[in-house]
């Protein structure tokens, strides 16, 4: 969607999720990533899966100019969730070390940056972030509302008030970080999250196969499971979440991105390639050439609509913040064959067609599609 009145289109609310019991809270993983830089120059081949010797970990950067605003830790149970900014590391991480590395890593520390932000009752630090990194922190800021919700039991009071007030344009991003927070609580996403927008809520799934490929890569990469209790269409919208995580695994590497989603079975690779779409256009970390060699690797096997479509919702979700840097610019023309604000414009036009009562899975997935039927009428022209 392109603008803050597209993304409150849909009103009514739809069906609930059943709940599995939470499981021991474990460390918060880092999530997205930050701007433009050269592709990867990691060795070829993919990487492992999971772990791989890195050596030390080089301490965390303290951030300098606007991003200089680290929260402060609280004392009492909120500070036995704060979470250490050198967890964004790839090499703790053990991801793929490439030339994208910072730039990612960036992202990464603005994603606990919100986190610990709410947290510390100071989720106003979070603007005081350069603005293109503001998103990975209002996601970090959705993940903390979210488990605060669930361990104080308030029904999701936190995320609505995140939604309704400083992460108002930043929808998309507050219920995927939402997502992450029921991964890491172990309960099915929908819990909690009934109250809020009736279809964007569906972005908790990919929130949840996000943090599943970071905080399990061997069982979710290497051995390629999915959670359990997915159905069909629930397990599409996890995998375009695994998606962007493979994008941020393999370091911007486009060859490494694309020989990994050929591992998993075919039937996934139309939403992995969906998510890889998304991470590119919004975090960016790929030169030009690079994003030329990915969109002619999806027009191989056929499935450049998927790609395109994640790059359109990126455009939408860069567009609705009002901050659009130039490596999202530049992505646009090449994997959406459109500029930022046309491809955003797709995403509503395919919300607007579902009318006013889309809210469940299957409504979700056709508004994909519409994104989709867009793309390719737009390629068709000359």
């Amino acid at each position: 969607m392109s603008n803050a009145e597209g993304t409150g289109a849909v009103t009514q609310r739809g069906e609930t999720d059943g709940v599995v019991a939470p499981g021991p809270v474990a460390p918060v993983v880092p999530g997205p990533a930050a701007p433009i830089s050269p592709e990867s120059a990691a060795p070829a081949g993919p990487a492992p899966a999971g772990p791989e010797p890195a050596g030390p970990e080089p301490a965390a950067a303290e951030p300098t100019g606007q991003d200089a605003s680290w929260p402060v830790r609280p004392g009492g149970p909120r500070g036995l969730l704060w979470q250490d900014p050198g967890r964004a590391g790839f090499g703790a991480l053990r991801f793929r070390l490439g030339t994208a590395r910072a730039h990612l890593e960036a992202g990464c520390r603005s994603f606990l940056t919100g986190f610990n932000a709410v947290l510390a009752g100071e989720t106003g630090r979070i603007d005081d972030l350069s603005g293109e990194l503001r998103g990975f922190a209002y996601e970090g800021a959705g993940m903390a509302c979210a488990t605060l919700d669930v361990l104080t039991l308030t029904g999701g009071r936190r995320l609505r008030e995140l939604l309704s007030g400083p992460g108002m344009r930043y929808p998309h991003l507050v219920h995927i970080g939402a997502g992450r927070a029921y991964a890491r609580l172990r309960i099915r996403p929908m819990w909690g999250i009934r109250a809020v927008h009736p279809l964007l809520r569906w972005l908790a799934f990919d929130g949840f196969g996000f943090h599943q490929g970071f905080a399990a890569a061997d069982r979710t990469v290497g051995r390629q499971r999915t959670a359990g209790l997915l159905d069909r269409t629930r397990r599409a919208v996890f995998d375009q979440g695994l998606g962007r995580m493979l994008w941020f695994h393999e370091c911007a590497g486009v060859e490494d991105v694309v020989a990994r989603i050929a591992e998993f079975p075919a039937g996934r690779h139309p939403d992995l390639w969906s998510g890889v779409g998304q991470a590119a256009v919004y975090a960016g970390g790929a030169t030009p050439a690079a994003l030329e060699r990915l969109d002619e690797a999806a027009a191989r096997v056929g499935l450049r609509a998927h790609l395109a479509q994640g790059g359109a919702f990126a455009c939408a979700i860069r567009m609705i913040s009002e901050i659009v840097p130039g490596h999202t610019i530049d992505a646009a023309p090449v994997l959406c064959g459109a500029e930022v604000d046309e491809a955003a414009g797709w995403t509503d036009t395919a919300l607007i067609a579902l009318g006013h009562n889309a809210h469940s899975a299957e409504h979700y997935q056709a508004w994909r599609a519409g994104v989709r039927k867009a793309w390719s009428r737009r390629a068709r022209l000359p």
